[in-house]
């Protein structure tokens, strides 16, 4: 009889081993050789985060005029501005991303527009009835008037209302009173700066902004520069913004909006910006968070510890922030999506922009359907509810305290991966434990990044090197 050596035997017992355990661990849900398939959705803490009055505004210091060479702004959410209206949080919600589908549907149509006619994208804010989901408190004028402005990344042009007001909206603060304002400047109508508005007329030699919304919405006045004071006192001056004397529609308590988007007439833009930053609050919190300008032009393309896209530009719609998508995961499987699904094409159609305006990601349809089915096919084990809205894929999860969803992930060019919080695309659409999948698909070939799957992760634009970093749980 042959004699087995004791190796040998090790070898026998390791293969019968991993043959009797194998059907074990691939039975487990949470086991993967290459990487958690799931992630773990904190049911119990969304709901509580919803309930009635468990968000309120908070209190804001008053600006002190320095100077410096970087920027900070404190970020709000928007749904402080509402509480004093609504306690219904389905409601918030629905009206939410019924303002969302006619924000997205603006967004295409502008690039689409501009893609035919090969001009560049019309200087108009992509806020549609109050979209806009993130405020910020700045200071305008000198002594500095204190207003909420919505903070929009596919916006270029900044302005608030202003007296004397023909027509104004409702806001929380005093309309800004230009009278009152050492640092009021007027803009000639044959400056280069007036000369770069899409839209534009003059009065008494003085230069005229209009911009209009696609639901109507609109805002006419004076093109000024004005001095503008950010959290902690830092200023900047000669700042050109409109001063609107005649504006409608919905802004949800805002006295105006921050254009932070890629053009010429944008914040960014006008202070020579090296680079800007931010991080979105949970939408219910009653925290802040902040937006941060020249604080990261020294990060190198290299550094190792940071996830980054390459930042693209498109000629035919440079207020947008396309960034280098190319493709993503679920549940630990990378989906077989079509390569040219994010590329702008030749014609300015088509990629991948990072909005803070849009809520909900948008995906060209196919990618969506994708994406939803194999988030169903590891979702087998909820329950599952009716469609809400855009929604298609929602869950009944009353009475649970947690449960496991698949992981998801975005893939850039040059081999970096940002994993979503699983609160970033398992979201509460009621009180009841109702949540939904927030992903939903769009007919045009552009795809949308939205703030939903934006926070908790502090977002920069590095303008020297062209990146688009990303940072988990930096706010």
């Amino acid at each position: 009889m042959a004699k087995i050596s004791p190796n040998s035997c090790i070898f026998a017992l390791l293969a019968i081993f991993i043959i009797f355990s194998l059907p074990i661990l691939t039975s487990c849900r949470d086991f993967s050789l290459f990487g958690s398939k799931t992630t773990t959705l904190d049911v119990k803490s969304s709901l509580q985060k919803i309930a009635p009055n468990s968000y309120k505004l908070s209190n804001v210091q008053h600006f002190q005029s320095t100077n410096n060479s970087s920027f900070s702004l404190k970020l709000h959410s928007r749904h402080p501005m509402y509480q004093n209206k609504h306690d219904n949080y389905k409601f918030l919600l629905l009206t939410r991303l019924a303002h969302d589908t006619i924000r997205v549907g603006s967004i295409h149509t502008r690039v689409s527009l501009a893609a035919e006619q090969n001009l560049r994208a019309p200087i108009v804010s992509g806020v549609s009835r109050g979209s806009g989901e993130y405020f910020s408190r700045v200071g305008i004028g000198n002594p500095p008037r204190e207003a909420y402005v919505i903070i929009d990344t596919g916006s270029d042009l900044s302005w608030v209302q202003c007296q004397p007001c023909t027509q104004c909206f409702t806001q929380p603060d005093p309309i800004f009173d230009p009278t009152q304002s050492t640092s009021f400047g007027s803009l000639p109508c044959n400056s280069t700066t007036c000369n770069a508005l899409d839209e534009s007329e003059c009065r008494a030699g003085s230069c005229i902004y209009e911009v209009s919304y696609g639901d109507g919405s609109y805002t006419t006045g004076d093109f000024i520069t004005e001095t503008i004071t950010f959290d902690g006192g830092d200023t900047i001056h000669d700042i050109a913004i409109g001063c609107g004397h005649n504006n409608d529609g919905y802004f949800t308590g805002a006295a105006g909006l921050l254009g932070l988007g890629g053009g010429s007439l944008s914040l960014p833009s006008q202070i020579n910006a090296t680079s800007f930053s931010y991080c979105l609050v949970d939408r219910e919190s009653n925290s802040t968070s902040s937006l941060n300008f020249n604080t990261n032009a020294s990060i190198l393309p290299a550094d190792p510890t940071l996830i980054t896209a390459p930042l693209l530009r498109n000629p035919t719609a440079e207020t947008f922030y396309y960034l280098g998508l190319t493709g993503l995961s679920v549940g630990g499987t990378t989906l077989s999506i079509p390569t040219r699904s994010f590329v702008i094409d030749k014609d300015g159609s088509g990629g991948v922009i990072i909005d803070t305006g849009t809520a909900v990601t948008r995906l060209e349809s196919r990618v969506y359907e994708l994406l939803r089915d194999e988030f169903r096919k590891g979702t087998s084990h909820l329950p599952t509810a009716d469609e809400v809205a855009i929604f298609d894929t929602c869950y009944n999860l009353r009475g649970q305290e947690s449960v496991e969803v698949p992981a998801v992930e975005f893939h850039f060019a040059g081999g970096k991966s940002l994993a979503l919080p699983a609160k970033n695309y398992v979201i509460p659409v009621d009180t009841e434990g109702t949540f939904c999948l927030a992903f939903a698909p769009t007919t045009a070939s552009m795809s949308i990044i939205g703030n939903v799957q934006q926070e908790g992760i502090r977002i920069g634009f590095n303008l020297v090197y062209s990146l688009v970093t990303f940072e988990p749980n930096e706010c």
